[in-house]
């Protein structure tokens, strides 16, 4: 059950970033470029874990994942190749992602506690 939500919660952040780079974020340079990224490789990772693609997908999932999370933190903080946001602007897509994010990792976190009381097995 957690292939599906990881799934779905990473879809969830790419459809974020999707609408914000076609919202205006697609003229900002190197920002516009990491959020099509952003959008484009959440979408094909769910796709293949829905597909029940190897279980590696899931830590690319939540690679991804954090990797956002990491990015939305450095664009608060010291900003992001010049590029600063200000706190859950714009909104509603910065909490959406971020709530879809942080989900994507505690699936993933869920799913390995899950393998290990299993004895490593899917």
């Amino acid at each position: 059950m957690t292939r599906i939500g990881i799934a779905v919660a990473l879809a969830i952040a790419g459809i974020s970033h999707a609408y914000l780079y076609i919202h205006g974020y697609c003229h900002i340079p190197r920002i516009g470029t990491a959020f099509i990224v952003q959008a484009s490789v959440p979408f094909a990772i769910a796709a293949l874990i829905l597909l029940g693609g190897p279980a590696w997908l899931r830590w690319a999932a939540a690679t991804t994942a954090g990797g956002s999370l990491v990015a939305f933190v450095l664009s608060r903080s010291v900003g992001l190749f010049g590029f600063y946001e200000q706190g859950w602007q714009p909104s509603p897509h910065a909490a959406v992602s971020v709530v879809a994010e942080v989900l994507t990792v505690g699936l993933w976190a869920a799913y390995l506690v899950s393998r290990v009381r299993a004895g490593g097995r899917e």
